[in-house]
């Protein structure tokens, strides 16, 4: 699983629009320059908006709308199986993938086609009893898929084009790049959703060296102060 192209922007309109309600401008004492590097505005956010900010967020999804107007966009490169579960979330998220259909076959299937950061072969006995084994993915599932490729390219016949899309496997790797609100990554990184999901793409919290969502959203500016405000609030008890 990987996570290219991470940009963030809207911090500026999100902050000044936090204090349309009580027209509270004058209190405002962030700082926005703009970074040659990235292309995007920096934000430097100030007391007295970090304080209004926070409250907002601790008084409910209502309060706090400015956080809708902070986006996001990433490329996210990662297995059929979890983009499963991420569409889950529809409401203020948008993307757009690589299509399986259209390209399956434009290049070969191999091992690096899917989703291997914590692959283990799998191994079985061939023939009960004996001690030879093999390698059910690599020497089987894989050469097959190729295989179907290579058919459909040589014949154009659509048949086998539908059998390569059958039998592909739900760890096969898909671009989709991604749009979403600090609202949206709020409620997914939540301890209640993603925080400490059993799926390591999620929350790694077996193996804290593989890339996954939650990792990807803790390096967002002011990751901490508002999407992952309560771990602040549970050091501060």
């Amino acid at each position: 699983m990987k996570f290219e192209n991470v940009q963030v922007w809207g911090f500026e309109h999100a902050l000044r629009g936090m204090r349309n309600p009580k027209e509270s401008w004058d209190r405002s004492d962030s700082e926005f320059t703009y970074d040659n590097d990235t292309y995007q505005i920096k934000a430097t956010i100030g007391e007295n908006d970090m304080k209004l900010a926070q409250t907002l967020i601790k008084a409910g999804s209502e309060h706090r709308k400015f956080l809708r107007q902070i986006f996001v966009s990433v490329d996210i490169i990662a297995p059929l199986y979890w983009w499963k579960e991420f569409d889950t979330y529809k409401v203020g998220t948008v993307a757009n993938s690589t299509s399986t259909m259209h390209k399956m076959s434009s290049k070969p299937i191999t091992l690096e086609c899917f989703e291997i950061d914590d692959y283990i072969p799998v191994i079985l006995p061939r023939e009960e009893g004996t001690v030879e084994k093999e390698n059910i993915v690599e020497e089987v599932i894989i050469p097959y898929l190729e295989y179907l490729r290579k058919l459909y390219l040589h014949t154009k016949a659509k048949f086998y084009w539908k059998e390569l899309i059958r039998w592909l496997p739900e760890s096969w790797l898909q671009t989709r790049t991604v749009t979403l609100t600090y609202e949206n990554l709020y409620a997914m990184c939540s301890k209640g959703q993603r925080r400490f999901h059993k799926l390591n793409e999620w929350s790694g919290i077996d193996d804290n060296t593989l890339e996954n969502f939650i990792k990807m959203a803790r390096t967002l500016p002011y990751a901490k102060e508002f999407i992952f405000i309560d771990e602040l609030e549970d050091k501060n008890e």
